[in-house]
């Protein structure tokens, strides 16, 4: 397949990493991808906040730029980014009262897919050939629950993985208190948020959290960091891009 690499304004630059062993990944299943250079945010900031009229350029870039048909499908490691395609982008257009806006919007919906979902769902795939001796973790993100729905396909890809060990959290559905914008505005809720997600993170005695998302990634990473906990975070992307040649 011809993929498209949508990375995302976090993994591209904090999470540059989790972006590269996307591509690895789906070139070691042999598919071809393709990254778009004028791509750029997907407008999530400023829809959640409030900035529809800001936000809707970047719809229409976001549009212009993956609606090459050449494009079998987009794949992105970032739930969060997925699901503000799917789900907000043809509520902004249909504002907007641009027919022709929503129907891009709807062409390139059905295209989009979250890199677990995609593996999973479209592929069939849950071996992926990875190899990770180490204890993981998986912090379900909140967007990839409740919006995507991708259900346990990350869990399923895990526990394929040679020589890993998959522990679990005893409240996975709870979320670590990032929500984008609501970490600065709410900041004493998302504290506490994350020391509960952390208390559950260092009981489950994992030596590395993974998430489908950077965004949560970043902020269990900055608590355990703070912590000195002696618990990475790694990007699902990088664990499955993992192999014994390494």
């Amino acid at each position: 397949m011809n993929l498209a690499l949508f990375v995302t304004c976090v993994t591209d630059t904090l999470f540059p990493e989790a972006g590269g062993a996307t591509v690895e990944l789906l070139e070691r299943l042999g598919h071809t991808v393709q990254f778009p250079q004028d791509q750029t945010c997907c407008g999530q900031m400023h829809a959640n906040s409030g900035y529809s009229d800001e936000a809707l350029p970047l719809v229409r870039r976001f549009v212009s730029v993956f609606s090459d048909p050449a494009f079998d499908a987009i794949v992105t490691p970032s739930g969060s980014c997925a699901a503000m395609v799917r789900h907000q982008y043809q509520g902004l257009a249909a504002a907007a009262g641009d027919p022709d806006l929503e129907g891009a919007v709807a062409r390139v919906q059905g295209k989009l897919f979250e890199l677990s979902e995609f593996l999973v769902g479209q592929l069939g795939i849950e071996d992926v050939g990875a190899y990770f001796p180490h204890r993981v973790v998986l912090h379900p993100s909140c967007h990839s629950l409740r919006l995507l729905r991708i259900g346990d396909a990350p869990r399923r890809l895990l526990r394929n993985v040679r020589g890993l060990q998959l522990a679990e959290l005893a409240e996975p559905e709870t979320c670590c208190g990032f929500g984008g914008t609501f970490a600065v505005k709410n900041a004493e809720t998302s504290t506490a948020m994350l020391t509960d997600k952390l208390r559950d993170v260092l009981s489950s005695g994992a030596e590395i959290c993974t998430s489908t998302d950077s965004s949560c990634l970043l902020h269990i990473g900055a608590g355990l960091s703070r912590q000195k906990a002696g618990v990475r975070t790694m990007h699902l992307a990088e664990i499955l891009a993992a192999t014994e040649k390494r």
